[in-house]
């Protein structure tokens, strides 16, 4: 007999890491992500634990993940504007052992102060993005998102809302994923991010990109749902329950990785149906994307752009627009992929001079320390990021300001013995070091 679960989604998420091969889950309580932690907790092969704030948490997972160990992190959508930072950088130096990035969404601000769409910060750091629609999904996409985090060397962002998040429903389990082990390998070029390595990993982030997009179009994550009337509905996440049980003999195009867009599967929805409507919770995320590809679409004109949806909700709002004449049909316009610049070439003659530490500087002496002790240097930035380069090569990392002491907490712990040191200066330590020292 088939063993079924009953799970809340964040209850499901924690197992579908479980079941991923996740070793490491930390974050800050928030409503609605609080329970991901707090399950994590009570499963035999998860370390769990609180960080003092979503910023500390992603540094942490961070070190986690530098260490060789697939780390989960989570919080609410407005702790991913602490954690944001970080986020953002991480982008570009990619992970060794997966990474993902719970954020969950309060549509109707139902313990929030504020209703963002987080989605947007996918978009922003250029990483991909699932959106899981029921308890399922949840536990499903967890193990999804992690293999294309270390397939792509990425961070993935997994948004959830608060209706999937409290929401509860039966979950099968499925054969835990085997979860090849990764060492740590030092690479300075890749995770110190001074400007000339910086320049050169945003190159391989745009490329990524463009790869992403590629596998949008084949991934049996989104799914091109065939229908037995003349209109079509673009949708992710919840968003796709309510609009699938409104108009349950529409087309649908059902995304699961909701960025980058899959153009083909968007055309091959306006070659097969006549009127296209976009229901999405809160921004016009998808929509004006879509309106990007010259192609009309009936959007936030009639979906509600604040709170949440319901069945009710998508049928009242659509229904008016099923009997209007369909428009004229476009061909999409996709846009090229972006043209990359050329990088400039030394002038000729002249001898590379970079920059080094002071005559004198007494980090010196403390990267000899660390090298000979053999501790991985995470570092911070401050001019002491100089420690990277020749003819020292002392310093692992450098994220961003305050990062160091909890990728070095996030590092041992993953280890399991003080394998790592943390280097950071005195101005940066009182900006943002501080919380991790108390963390740790």
């Amino acid at each position: 007999m088939e063993r079924v679960l009953f799970l809340s989604g964040n209850e499901a998420i924690a197992h579908g890491a479980l079941r991923a091969g996740v070793r490491f889950v930390c974050g800050y309580p928030g409503t609605p992500s609080t329970e991901i932690v707090e399950t994590a907790a009570t499963l035999d092969g998860l370390h769990a634990e609180w960080c003092v704030n979503e910023k500390v948490a992603l540094e942490t997972a961070v070190g986690a993940s530098l260490a060789g160990v697939r780390s989960l992190v989570t919080m609410k959508h407005v702790g991913l504007n602490v954690a944001a930072d970080p986020f953002m950088t991480l982008s570009l130096t990619g992970i060794n052992a997966g990474l993902v990035v719970v954020t969950a969404d309060d549509p109707g601000m139902h313990s929030s102060q504020n209703e963002q769409d987080n989605r947007t910060y996918a978009k922003f750091a250029k990483v991909p993005l699932l959106e899981p629609s029921d308890g399922q999904e949840a536990y499903d996409f967890v193990a999804e998102a992690f293999a294309l985090s270390e397939e792509f060397d990425t961070p993935v962002l997994l948004r959830t809302t608060t209706r999937l998040s409290h929401g509860r429903g039966r979950v099968v389990p499925r054969v835990p994923v085997e979860v090849e082990p990764r060492d740590y390998e030092r690479d300075m070029t890749k995770y110190v991010m001074v400007p000339q390595h910086a320049r050169i990993r945003n190159r391989v982030v745009l490329e990524r990109l463009q790869d992403l997009r590629a596998r949008a179009e084949v991934t049996p994550l989104n799914v091109l749902e065939a229908g037995t009337v003349d209109f079509g509905i673009i949708a992710a996440g919840v968003a796709y329950a309510y609009a699938r049980e409104a108009f349950p003999k529409a087309w649908f195009l059902k995304l699961g990785l909701s960025h980058p867009l899959p153009y083909d599967k968007v055309a091959r929805l306006y070659q097969s149906v006549s009127r296209v409507a976009v229901v999405e919770e809160l921004d016009p995320f998808l929509e004006e994307q879509v309106r990007a590809l010259g192609l009309p679409v009936v959007g936030k004109e009639a979906i509600p752009a604040d709170g949440e949806l319901d069945q009710e909700r998508v049928f009242t709002a659509l229904e008016p627009y099923l009997s209007r004449r369909p428009p004229r049909r476009r061909r999409p316009v996709v846009p090229p992929a972006p043209r990359l610049s050329t990088p400039p070439a030394p002038a000729p003659g002249l001898p590379v001079r970079p920059p080094v530490l002071c005559p004198g500087c007494t980090h010196r002496s403390v990267y000899a320390v660390l090298r000979r002790r053999r501790l991985a240097a995470l570092g911070d930035i401050g001019c002491y990021t100089l420690g990277a380069l020749p003819p020292l090569l002392a310093l692992d990392s450098c994220l961003c300001m305050g990062a160091s002491i909890g990728m070095m907490a996030g590092f041992n712990a993953a280890l399991g013995r003080k394998a790592a040191a943390a280097v950071i200066g005195d101005s940066t330590f009182f900006h943002s070091g501080v919380t991790p020292l108390i963390d740790a």
